[in-house]
């Protein structure tokens, strides 16, 4: 299956669309959910929401959940979100197969807005290795600093 845009990028489109359809003084909300059979035979559910506050700020989240007869599923979402403190996104997917093996990943990126210094964190896991974390922390102007 051929995509366009990523899900974290669908997230955060979803937030510029709903900035750019209210005034700075508006807030808004919009939100779809879509269940529907897919391929394989099962269902696949897919959403999306974005909220913008009255100051500006804005969170939008997209995901898909796909569940199939063999007992296989999967799961992929993203979500963005910006304000006067700073900016956060992430974008993670999860499987489970026919035998109920299971892998996740996830990955996030947050900035302050006042420092301008940022974390980008991976997490992963494998039911047959298990879990594994990494941070790595920056400054504003890209040097590696320690996470605090």
């Amino acid at each position: 299956m051929k995509r366009v845009l990523s899900l974290s990028t669908s997230a955060a489109l979803a937030g510029v669309l709903l900035a750019a359809a209210f005034t700075a003084t508006e807030a808004g909300a919009a939100s779809r959910h879509v269940v529907r059979p897919n391929a394989a035979g099962g269902t696949t559910a897919t959403n999306m929401r974005a909220v913008r506050g009255p100051g500006g700020g804005y969170a939008a989240r997209a995901g898909t959940t796909s569940v199939n007869p063999d007992g296989s599923a999967s799961h992929r979402s993203g979500f963005a979100a910006a304000g006067t403190r700073g900016s956060a996104e992430s974008s993670g997917s999860a499987s489970r197969d026919a035998s109920g093996n299971v892998t996740q990943s996830r990955s996030t990126t947050a900035t302050s807005a006042a420092t301008g210094n940022s974390v980008q964190s991976s997490t992963s896991y494998n039911s047959a290795t298990g879990l594994t974390h990494s941070a790595i922390c920056y400054s504003a102007a890209g040097a590696v600093i320690p996470c605090r």
